[in-house]
């Protein structure tokens, strides 16, 4: 699959399935376009889903001493610069935790580029204790080791039950670890600590699926349901016993509430 040069930065994009209208969907932090594995068989006989890695990201091109920090306008900015160089004027916008943040601003800063919104196990501010989480995330890629990296933060990321069922799983992906990029993966966690628009959120004029796993212990359910409060048009759904990772935990619902929600209208 491609790279492609937009606004200062080299991006790795798929573009799947042959529908009129195209989904792209954001990833989660230290995720990559492989995490939407669940997704693609289900959403491409519909959409033309464009995938693509954030910089700092997966196979995109990665932050180095003296590049600019990282910021919600600049990841809303590459997005819109890929879209103009893929030719799509507008597009449905999604992405889960991080990449359900960036949705939120892209609608902000780019409204006139978004059709429908799907926003998932995200925030639109960052409480006490979540930063507190985040922080140590930071500090914790500082230490210069993916392994520790992963084994410090893989907990928050699915439920208990996801454990118990996936430990084999989960415990197989630590060697995939290695290929984070952990100044990248810094950069990431500062400039997620910098989301704040709950008080924006009324601006956002549209229609606005709200996804969140019931179990979600690194961005609560209280976090959704202020977004979905917020949000003039837009409902909220909550996926019994998932965790963080809804869209791994219950991919068959997940891909269900955003297929219902894309189709009507």
């Amino acid at each position: 699959m491609p790279t492609i040069q937009v606004n200062g930065v080299q991006l790795y994009y798929e573009l799947h399935g042959s529908g009129e209208d195209v989904l792209v969907l954001n990833n989660g932090i230290i995720a990559s376009t492989a995490t939407w594995a669940f997704q693609l068989p289900a959403l491409t006989p519909h959409y033309r889903v464009l995938l693509y890695d954030m910089r700092g990201q997966g196979q995109s091109q990665k932050w180095q001493p003296g590049d600019p920090d990282y910021t919600w306008e600049q990841h809303a900015d590459d997005l819109a610069a890929l879209l103009d160089a893929l030719g799509i004027e507008r597009a449905h916008i999604g992405g889960i935790s991080y990449g359900g943040e960036l949705t939120l601003v892209f609608a902000l800063r780019h409204p006139r580029r978004c059709r429908k919104l799907i926003i998932a196990d995200a925030v639109s501010e960052v409480q006490p204790q979540l930063h507190a989480i985040a922080d140590s995330w930071a500090m914790i890629a500082g230490r210069g080791d993916p392994i520790l990296f992963y084994c410090a933060t893989w907990y928050w990321n699915f439920s208990e039950a996801f454990f118990r069922e996936k430990y084999d799983f989960l415990r197989s992906r630590i060697e995939a670890a290695r290929a984070l990029d952990l100044p990248s993966v810094i950069q990431l966690c500062r400039c997620f600590l910098s989301i704040d628009v709950t008080a924006r959120l009324p601006e956002i004029q549209h229609p606005a699926c709200v996804i969140v796993g019931e179990k979600d212990i690194l961005k609560p359910p209280h976090y959704s349901e202020t977004i979905a409060d917020r949000i003039p048009d837009a409902e909220l759904h909550m996926l019994p016993g998932a965790g963080h990772a809804s869209f791994w935990e219950s991919a068959e619902p997940f891909n269900q509430v955003v297929l219902d929600f894309l189709r009507r209208g």
